[in-house]
């Protein structure tokens, strides 16, 4: 009798289609949270931007220019800010203007996602970020009908990428 050595091709096929299955489950999940994490990076990113706006509305009752709260160069003086790795630019249409913040004028941050350099899922999409006093901020598909307009109509992203406190 033959001594047998080595790997049949049975043996062979069996792994490699295991291991197609697998790959098969993985790249799906690991996309999401490649483009989980460029959001998240959104959300830390506007963190320093939320506490200069608050410390504007509560001092003055206004939001800031952009650039009196980052030092990233801004596009636009007054509106917009060009920051992070991820983001195209950050946008607030009230910041720098006499307007008086409340629930009818509420500060709305929209960050727009590059269009290359980012994953597929979040190319070109939007996140609004907002407050109408400055402590307390809603984001995301947030329907929030203290602020006026809803945050959730200038955030295009889909739900199952949005931190959970942006979500509901």
């Amino acid at each position: 009798m033959r001594k047998h050595q080595g790997f049949t091709l049975i043996e062979l096929m069996i792994v490699v289609a295991i291991i197609g299955i697998l790959a098969a489950i993985a790249i799906p999940s690991y996309n999401d949270y490649v483009a989980r994490s460029q959001v998240t990076e959104v959300i830390k990113l506007v963190g320093g931007l939320k506490t200069c706006i608050a410390e504007g509305i509560s001092t003055k009752g206004l939001a800031p220019i952009m650039s009196d709260c980052g030092d990233q160069g801004p596009i636009d003086k007054r509106s917009k800010l060009k920051l992070g790795k991820y983001v195209d630019f950050l946008e607030c249409g009230i910041c720098g203007s006499p307007i008086l913040i409340d629930k009818d004028n509420p500060v709305v941050i929209v960050a727009k996602f590059k269009n290359s350099g980012v994953s597929t899922q979040v190319n070109g999409e939007t996140l609004a970020i907002g407050t109408k006093d400055g402590s307390n901020w809603v984001c995301g598909l947030t329907e929030s009908t203290e602020l006026g307009t809803k945050i959730s109509s200038h955030t295009s992203l889909t739900a199952k990428l949005l931190p959970g406190t942006c979500r509901n």
